[in-house]
């Protein structure tokens, strides 16, 4: 193996063997190109020849049946000559039938009849006009197993073929029949003399054709010659081996492929071309058989193997092709001896080419040449050059070297001032929005403290003059109880939604104890003041509480921000569902604890995309007795505790609010820088 890829390598390097493909090149295409053309006219010529020979099989093998059938008539004509038939018609005319079947074995034919021209419309009435015309009729018939048990049950059961691999014997006979008329000295048809010869199972008939056909030297070595009758597409009499490799057994009752038999039996056509026979492929021949009629009832084939030719034809094409490898051999090698001399500077040449690529310094020096040489010259450019380079490459070094110090101090300069840039403009669109924010906030919390101040004195006066009346009316305040419980429970409501203003307006003001704790804990208490809230509701409300993480928190304000989530959730669902209330730690991507989750998961009418965007805007609200103030309070109050809080909603499936509480909270610089970092 080393040996073999030291002389791959040489191959692919030296230019010596360079030189030697480029020399043998122009003489591999020459003999290439030759070898297709031969190879192409031999083929052809050989396939033509092939197809040409076969074809002529099969006109002897035709020539054969017609020799067959033209000795059948001369033998009926014997009979209709013979002394014993004279005496026998003028004796004993009555008996001339038996007569006739006990001959038949004597001149060669499987049967033999004679019958009184009375019999006449015994024969098919195309047959019948010859007859009576004088003319003698020789012709292919297909016979059923009634007619020939008719002639002779022995004719019925030679002529039975087992078809293989069908289960199914074939019981039909192909004969070769020949009618002869004779005449009284009146001119007169007096008799019919009709004999013949069964076809299916003639395994004789057939070896002899094809001795006729095939001679000895004819075929290439191994290969067989074949004849076939057909009945049909059947093969009743044939000698192509059921083992074309062994060559035994007779492939009798098997069937013709399907692109012969239509273009042979079903368009009366001859087919010569290879085809598959049986279990091989044969230089075919078909000829269609027809009958008295011009029906084609059955082929003639002759063929032989196609393997044995093919053999035969790559057999010389690798003898052609060894002497062209030894050509090219023997031509190579004269091409490598005789241009040594050249090769040798060439591939110092090369060599120091090669030591230079991987910075080397090497010269190529004196070859033991002529000075005037080309290669000489060559090789003292070549030196010249490499001491040029060298010379520039030194320069373009110190040049590259200050360059790369000078961009190196501009490339920081400017990433620094890029970074302070970047970081700079953060700054500013984070001041901007807290600006515009606090303004919005500042003005909005005015606002809303002056409302909530301006309804809760009149509410005040409200509620005293409500419980003045319930004082004064003493026992009759019974008969106004629900009245005043109507009105005391709109006070409360409008009480709520000032308190509510009185939240959003001041929040970041007043700010209750930061506590270090538990989430479960104020979930739960968040869910028992739910539940006590929603007892005449259908509400299921289910808690999977897994967080152990601890974060600081406002107590109060988590859970107002957890009750409200909650009864968002009830309203969703209209006072009907399940609700469910996970925890869990909330980790880095190392697994590194960062703090604790919350969601709030509903299975009620859901958030549509559009108002996604919207639902932390103050007073933006979908219910009809909502105040929006909800969402935006319990966002400001997770913003406040350095938290986030998230939202995801299908709608007509749910809605799922997600809070993220910090382990710690952030301060506004640590939350900024943590947003320039990103």
């Amino acid at each position: 193996m080393n040996r073999l890829n030291k002389w791959r390598q040489r191959f692919r390097t030296m230019v010596r063997y360079r030189l030697l493909v480029l020399t043998s090149v122009p003489i591999i295409i020459t003999l290439l190109a030759l070898i297709a053309l031969t190879m192409y006219w031999t083929l052809a010529y050989s396939w033509k020849s092939a197809l040409a020979g076969v074809n002529a099989d099969l006109a002897v093998a035709s020539n054969s049946m017609e020799v067959l059938q033209r000795e059948q008539r001369l033998h009926l004509n014997a009979i209709a000559g013979s002394y014993d038939f004279q005496i026998q018609i003028e004796r004993e005319p009555e008996h001339i039938f038996s007569w006739a079947q006990s001959r038949a074995a004597k001149y060669d034919v499987d049967f033999l009849a004679v019958y009184p021209a009375s019999e006449i419309d015994r024969l098919p009435h195309t047959l019948r006009r010859p007859l009576l015309e004088g003319r003698e009729r020789t012709f292919f018939q297909v016979m059923s197993d009634i007619e020939l048990e008719s002639i002779t049950s022995e004719l019925s059961a030679r002529a039975e073929i087992p078809l293989l691999n069908e289960q199914v014997i074939e019981s039909r006979g192909l004969i070769s029949r020949s009618l002869l008329p004779l005449f009284n000295e009146e001119g007169e048809l007096e008799w019919i003399i009709d004999g013949g010869i069964l076809l299916n199972n003639s395994t004789e008939l057939v070896d002899r054709i094809r001795d006729l056909v095939f001679p000895d030297g004819t075929l290439p070595d191994a290969s067989v010659g074949t004849v076939t009758l057909f009945m049909d597409d059947i093969r009743v009499s044939t000698n192509v081996p059921l083992d074309s490799e062994n060559k035994f057994g007779r492939a009798i009752g098997t069937r013709v492929s399907d692109e012969v038999r239509k273009s042979v039996l079903e368009n009366g056509d001859v087919w010569v071309n290879r085809a598959y026979v049986y279990d091989a492929w044969y230089i075919s021949a078909y000829k269609p058989i027809r009958d008295f009629n011009n029906r084609v009832i059955g082929m003639l084939y002759t063929g032989y193997l196609e393997w044995p030719l093919i053999s035969r034809y790559l057999t010389n094409l690798v003898e052609l092709s060894f002497g062209i490898l030894a050509t090219l051999f023997v031509t190579g090698l004269l091409v490598y001896r005789g241009a040594k001399d050249l090769f040798r500077p060439i591939e110092r040449i090369h060599r120091v080419v090669r030591l230079v690529r991987f910075d080397q310094d090497a010269r190529i020096g004196k070859l033991g040449l002529d000075p005037q040489h080309e290669l000489a010259i060559l090789a003292r450019q070549f030196d010249t050059m490499l001491d040029q380079l060298k010379q520039q490459n030194e320069d373009i070094r110190q040049n590259a070297l200050e360059l790369e110090d000078k961009v190196k101090e501009r490339t920081a300069s400017l990433h620094e001032t890029t970074e302070e840039l970047r970081r700079n403009i953060f700054l500013l669109e984070q001041t901007r929005s807290k600006l515009l924010l606090n303004e919005k906030l500042a003005a909005l919390g005015e606002l809303t403290a002056g409302i909530a101040h301006e309804i809760n004195n009149p509410t005040a006066v409200i509620l005293g003059n409500i419980e003045l009346m319930e004082y004064e009316l003493g026992k009759d305040a019974t008969l106004v109880s629900e009245e005043m419980s109507a009105v005391l429970e709109q006070i409360d409501r409008i009480r709520n939604i000032t308190r509510s203003l009185l939240q959003y307006s001041r929040q970041g003001g007043v700010q209750d104890e930061i506590t270090w704790q538990h989430v479960n804990p104020v979930i739960e208490e968040s869910v028992t003041l739910v539940r006590s809230g929603t007892k005449k509701s259908d509400v299921e409300v289910v808690t999977e509480l897994n967080a152990k993480c601890c974060v600081e928190i406002n107590r109060h304000q988590l859970l107002q921000v957890l009750v409200n989530l909650q009864m968002n959730g009830v309203h969703a669902m209209n006072d009907r569902g399940k609700l469910v209330v996970r925890s869990s730690d909330w980790l880095d991507e190392n697994g590194k604890p960062m703090g604790a989750t919350i969601s709030v998961q509903d299975f009620g009418c859901g958030i549509a995309n559009e108002n996604l965007t919207k639902i932390f805007d103050p007073f933006f609200t979908t219910r009809r007795s909502g105040t929006g103030l909800g969402l935006a309070v319990t966002h400001g109050i997770v913003s406040g505790l350095g938290g986030e809080i998230k939202v995801e909603s299908e709608l007509g499936e749910g809605t799922t609010f997600t809070l993220y509480l910090r382990e710690k909270i952030q301060t506004d610089d640590e939350i900024t820088s943590l947003q320039v970092m990103e």
